[in-house]
């Protein structure tokens, strides 16, 4: 009784190719961003209390109501011309000069403040959904390359135990193959796990239940396309964080400018009318006449404690200001710096594995397979030479996904999108294996 087993067969189960197609749809990770900007409860929150604070500008720019006034006299007034009866008024108060632009400049710097907050929490949020849904598209890649090391095994499996029964192979052979099987499989149950965590974080930032069907695309070799010390005049210019702190320095002038205001007093402007009524003998000239008084009034600014504590409270602001910008700068920095360190070692990974380890694990396969099947080495060795073939794409695909997740890390540190190109994987190939060797007969 004889079998012919094809090893091309077996290992061109596992096509590498079906996981970089060229014909990629559309990625729908532009849309999620979409999604999270509209519908992620925090981001919502922040750009909500930014746009309250910008409504408290035209409060406190405007005029202070006026003020009318209307007493009785309970014991009438005699005068000349009558008995003065009641009185009416209205006053209105006028602050000193530049005093109401200054509060509204206070007002809207505040509101500056917390739009930069929200454009940080923007982007925190928007690496966030790209980290979670890099890391998902890498267990995904793992679950597919693992299911073809799983059926690559169990292939191997059979036709181990049919060599078995034929006498042509040792049953230590058989229970290697079936350990490397049950390891294979129990390390895809492990990743199946890690899908609805995974998919949780991604709608959770999306503002989205957290079971809602996450479509994926392919993580390509994505490399920025863009020059290092760029990175960091961005970081300087566009980064919400240190934003946050220039208009915390913009509000603690203004309020420097609107407590040296205070020096200055308010002007009250009046004017007041007595109701008189007829006078009750003679008949005087005026008789009835109501008098009309036109007033002004000052505040007087004689607590200049409270007003020097003002202007000094404004300076210390301006110098928190100041000093937490540059505390902050130098942090984002040695971040910037790390993030580079990290996305260039990945990119390093990528091409060592494209260029070297990976056609090397092919060969390696290759030669194992046909020193199998002329009998010079055990099934050891070529589970082994597979078992490496696997892990290496399987790190490829790793290395991708942080190099992706890096890029997502840097344009969070930068404040704004980076442009990036996609690079061609030249080991992303099927094995080619020649069919003369692959042909092994069991007799």
């Amino acid at each position: 009784m004889g079998k012919r087993i094809v090893f091309a067969v077996m290992l061109l189960l596992f096509v590498v190719g079906d996981l970089y197609a060229e014909e990629r749809e559309a990625d729908p990770l532009t849309g999620y961003l979409q999604i999270a900007a509209e519908n992620n409860g925090e981001l919502q929150a922040a750009f909500s209390k930014w746009r309250a604070a910008v409504q408290k500008a035209p409060q406190v720019s405007t005029l202070p109501d006026p003020q009318l006034s209307f007493g009785v006299y309970i014991v009438p007034v005699e005068t000349r011309v009558g008995p003065q009866r009641m009185s009416y008024g209205l006053t209105q108060k006028f602050p000193w000069l530049g005093k109401l632009d200054a509060k509204e400049n206070v007002a809207l710097r505040e509101a500056d403040v917390l739009k930069a907050r929200a454009d940080s929490i923007k982007t925190r949020i928007f690496r966030d959904v790209k980290v979670s849904y890099y890391e998902l598209l890498y267990v995904t890649r793992a679950i597919q390359l693992t299911s073809d090391q799983i059926e690559l095994l169990e292939f191997m499996e059979a036709t181990i135990r049919a060599r078995y029964s034929a006498g042509n192979a040792l049953y230590a052979d058989v229970l290697q193959t079936q350990v490397e099987l049950d390891s294979a499989r129990n390390r895809k149950a492990s990743l199946k796990d890690m899908v609805l965590p995974l998919q949780a974080r991604v709608n959770a930032a999306m503002g989205r239940a957290v079971d809602d069907v996450v479509h994926l695309s392919e993580v390509a070799n994505l490399q920025l396309d863009v020059e290092i010390e760029k990175l960091k005049k961005l970081l300087e210019q566009k980064n919400p964080e240190l934003l946050s702190f220039n208009q915390q320095l913009a509000g603690a002038d203004a309020q420097i400018v609107l407590a040296e205001k205070n020096y200055y007093p308010d002007v009250t402007l009046g004017i007041k009318s007595i109701y008189t009524d007829k006078a009750r003998s003679g008949d005087p000239s005026q008789n009835g006449d109501d008098p009309v008084i036109a007033s002004v009034s000052i505040n007087i600014p004689l607590w200049q404690e409270a007003r020097d504590a003002a202007v000094e409270e404004g300076r210390e602001k301006r110098l928190v200001a100041i000093q937490a910008k540059k505390g902050r700068k130098d942090a984002l920095l040695a971040d910037l710096e790390l993030a580079l360190y990290r996305y260039r070692d990945a990119m390093r990974q990528i091409d060592l594995y494209d260029e070297s380890l990976i056609p090397k694990a092919e060969q390696s396969v290759e030669v194992n397979l046909e020193a199998y099947q002329s009998g010079e080495i055990d099934l050891q060795q070529v589970i082994a030479a597979e078992k490496t073939y696997f892990e290496l794409y399987i790190a490829q695909a790793r290395a991708l996904t942080d190099q992706a997740q890096r890029i997502a890390q840097l344009e969070q540190l930068v404040g704004t999108e980076l442009p990036v190109v996609r690079k061609d994987l030249t080991g992303l190939t099927e094995l080619s294996l020649p069919q003369t060797e692959l042909n092994v007969t069991v007799e």
